[in-house]
C-alpha cells in the first residue's frame, strides 16, 4: 500500500516502463491485479526488498492507491470492488508466494484486459502486453539463495478457532536442515498457473491451494448457505459436516491424495469473532479452492516453476 510506504518513498521508487505496446517505451507501467474478494490499482515500482534477513534486489512490485493514474474502466467495470485501502484489503501488503515467479505470463504475449496498462498521462492508461522481466514477480525467487520456493507452517486450531495463530514462512524447500521434504510427502504436480485437480462427490474441478484465502470455496448445492454463488458467503449447515475430495496432480501418473476436511455453520463458527478458523467454507462454482483451513496443522510445501526440490521438479505443492 502506498499508505504504508510514505509518500516520500514512494516518490523515491523508480518507475518501470518499457510496456511492449508503448511506442515510447518511457510510459509508466501500471496493474490492475484481481483477487477474489476484489481489485487493487496501482502503478509498477522497482524496490530493494527485504523479508526475514533475504533479500530481493531491483524487485517490480505494485504500489496500490498511490493516486498517480486514473484506474481504468476496464479495471473499475470487472465486477470487483476497489479494496485498495488498508481498511478494506486488511492488511498493508500483499507477498505472492504461489508457484508462479512472474505475475502473468500471458501478458508478455497478450494485451490482457484488466490486468497491465502503460501510462502517458495521469488519466490515460491503455492496456499492454509488458515482457516477463518487467512484470511483478515472486520475492522468493529473486533471492541469491533458499529461492526454489516455500514452506508455511501454521498449528492445528481448536473446533472453534484461535483469535490469533503463529507460524512459520520458510524460504527454500530441501536446501537447509529446517526445510527438507519428506519422504512421505504428499506431492502434487501443478501446471504452469499452479492449478490442479481436486474431485468433490464425483465432479472434478479446476483447484489450487490458496494461502490468501480465508475459507475452503466449492459448491455443494446440498448444503444451506447465507447467499448464492460467491466467495463472500458462507456454508451454513445445521452441524458440522465432515466431508473429503481427491487431490490430483497434472503429471501423468500422479498419485491422487484424499484429504479430509470439515465444514461449519459459518455465522455460528464466526460469531465468536476469532480471527482463523479451519472450517469455515464458501459456496463457489468456478474453482476449487482450498483457501487458509488447508493449512492448519500442516506444513505445505510450494516450489517454483523452474526450480527443483531434490529429485522433483516444480512446480509442485506438496504436504
Amino acid at each position: 500500500m502506498a499508505s504504508a510506504l510514505g509518500s516520500a518513498l514512494v516518490g523515491r521508487l523508480p518507475a518501470q516502463t518499457g510496456a511492449t505496446d508503448d511506442p515510447t517505451s518511457g510510459a509508466p507501467i501500471a496493474q490492475c491485479a484481481q483477487f477474489g474478494s476484489g481489485y487493487t490499482w496501482g502503478p509498477i515500482k522497482r524496490a530493494d526488498v527485504t523479508i526475514g534477513g533475504k533479500a530481493a534486489g531491483n524487485l517490480p512490485i505494485q504500489v496500490i492507491s498511490d493516486g498517480a493514474y486514473a484506474v481504468p474502466s476496464d479495471c473499475a467495470s470487472s465486477g470487483l470492488s476497489n479494496i485498495g485501502a488498508v481498511a478494506n484489503l486488511g492488511a498493508n501488503g500483499v507477498l505472492g508466494i504461489r508457484s508462479m515467479v512472474r505475475d502473468f505470463p500471458r501478458a508478455a504475449q497478450y494485451a490482457l484486459s484488466a490486468t497491465y496498462y502503460y501510462c502517458p498521462s495521469t488519466g490515460s492508461c491503455a492496456k499492454t502486453r509488458v515482457p516477463l522481466d518487467t512484470q511483478v514477480m515472486n520475492p522468493v525467487a529473486n533471492f541469491t539463495s533458499d529461492n526454489n520456493g516455500t514452506i508455511i507452517r501454521l498449528p492445528a486450531l481448536p473446533a472453534g478457532g484461535q483469535a490469533r495463530v503463529t507460524g512459520e514462512l520458510v524460504f527454500g524447500v530441501g536446501t537447509q536442515q529446517n526445510n527438507a521434504l519428506p519422504s512421505n510427502a504428499n506431492i502434487l504436480p501443478l501446471d504452469q498457473d499452479g492449478y490442479f485437480t481436486t474431485t468433490y462427490k464425483g465432479v472434478s474441478y479446476s483447484s489450487t491451494i490458496d494461502s490468501g484465502g480465508n475459507t475452503t470455496a466449492f459448491w455443494d448445492a446440498a448444503i444451506p448457505n447465507s447467499g448464492n454463488d460467491y466467495v463472500g458467503y458462507m456454508y451454513t449447515p445445521s452441524t458440522t459436516l465432515s466431508l473429503s475430495a481427491v487431490l490430483t496432480g497434472v503429471a501423468k501418473g500422479a498419485t491422487p491424495v484424499t484429504v479430509p476436511f470439515s465444514v461449519a455453520n459459518g455465522w455460528t463458527l464466526t460469531a465468536n469473532q476469532n480471527a482463523a478458523y479451519d472450517s469455515l467454507a464458501s459456496p463457489y462454482s468456478r474453482l476449487f479452492i482450498w483457501g487458509l483451513p488447508f493449512f492448519f496443522g500442516r506444513d505445505v510445501y510450494t516450489v517454483l516453476n523452474g526450480a527443483r526440490a531434490g529429485t522433483q521438479n516444480g512446480p509442485f505443492t506438496a504436504f
